[in-house]
């Protein structure tokens, strides 16, 4: 279990003290908002007030199938990884932040001791404590303990509901540095979904001067060029019609495809990353609708394309911050839907986000 809490057996201890209330997942398509026992606060935490959490897709799968690939949901759970509050306690060793501060939380704890933390790759980290990831219990709750040095001060310029967005924002943006997206690159994007979108977003700060965004549906491609793409390509399901659609997609970008990060993550998709781009580019697959794909690996091993994966992010915070502090990135029309923290609010909330339609981002407000 991580820092945020205990589990609903010790919430009785609390007698006398505020309760702490979490959404807790306790079956399938089952939530339910129950009391969430605090630990006690260590030198080097602090105690934050829940004020935006976002819901993510990962949320949403644990919600219909109580697991991710081998993460299964064995006991409840409170959900929610994407969020920021206020300050309203810190541990003694904790110096840079104060009662008050406005913070962003990275959600993701990791040992600090294996060869991946020490060599500066902590996302890897075999011993990582995630927010949401069972066993360890999520976010969405009025309060949360977390340590101090993941929890990172917003400028007076951007929204606690900006700050909650650094996590899905961080995504886009690891992918971009694994990707080696700059201003000599031309990017194409497969997925128009809120990753792809965050993605878009964070190659266009990094300097890409063309990006072209592939998907299946007209209202994400038109909602992508409303945001700064500079062409979208419908495309269909069909495996057949790949070899068209990359005829399609090159004519949009009018000159050859340096970068193609692949925010969906299915046979087809990836298939068409790795045909579309230039001999000598690079291919990130960023997302995982499949587990295993069939991919035409050896045309693309003969023209020296190189394929680099992502897990989750690094080290992103501090940057996805001055990106919305300098206006490099707009988050705000990102998040479409806005709930409140009763039952019904968290019930809604979650049925909007897994109806996808016009909804990109669900935010809760607490």
């Amino acid at each position: 279990m991580g820092k945020g809490g205990k589990g609903t057996e010790a919430a009785a201890a609390g007698a006398g003290e505020e309760e702490n209330m979490a959404a807790w997942l306790v079956a399938k398509n089952t939530l339910k908002i129950m009391p969430f026992k605090l630990p006690e606060l260590g030198p080097y935490d602090v105690r934050v007030r829940m004020k935006a959490v976002g819901i993510c897709g990962s949320d949403v799968h644990y919600l219909r199938e109580m697991r991710i690939a081998h993460f299964v949901v064995k006991e409840p759970m409170v959900i929610g990884h994407e969020c920021a509050g206020v300050i309203e306690e810190v541990g003694g060793g904790v110096k840079h932040l104060a009662v008050g501060d406005r913070v962003a939380l990275e959600p993701g704890i990791s040992c600090w001791r294996c060869r991946h933390c020490k060599g500066g790759r902590y996302n890897l980290c075999d011993d990582m404590k995630f927010f949401a990831t069972p066993p360890v219990h999520g976010s969405l709750a009025n309060q949360i303990v977390h340590p101090g040095d993941l929890c990172f001060k917003l400028p007076d310029n951007v929204s606690l509901e900006e700050g909650a967005m650094c996590e899905p924002l961080s995504v886009g943006v690891h992918a971009c540095r694994r990707a080696d997206v700059g201003p000599e690159k031309s990017v194409l994007i497969m997925g128009a979904g809120p990753i792809g979108l965050v993605t878009m977003l964070a190659a266009r700060a990094f300097g890409a001067p063309r990006i072209v965004i592939v998907d299946v549906d007209e209202h994400r491609l038109s909602v992508a060029k409303s945001l700064g793409a500079d062409a979208g390509v419908k495309v269909s399901t069909r495996a057949e019609d790949v070899g068209e659609e990359i005829e399609r997609i090159q004519a949009a970008m009018g000159a050859e495809i340096d970068v193609s990060l692949d925010c969906a993550g299915f046979s087809k998709t990836m298939s068409t990353a790795l045909e579309a781009t230039r001999a000598g580019g690079k291919v990130c697959l960023v997302g995982m609708g499949h587990n295993e794909m069939t991919v035409p690996l050896t045309s693309a091993a003969i023209r020296e394309v190189d394929v680099v994966g992502i897990f989750r992010y690094k080290d992103t915070w501090p940057l996805c911050i001055e990106f919305l502090r300098s206006g490099k990135i707009d988050v705000k029309p990102l998040i479409t839907h806005r709930f409140g923290f009763s039952q019904k609010d968290v019930e809604e909330a979650f049925e909007v986000s897994a109806r996808g339609r016009d909804a990109i981002k669900v935010m809760f407000n607490l």
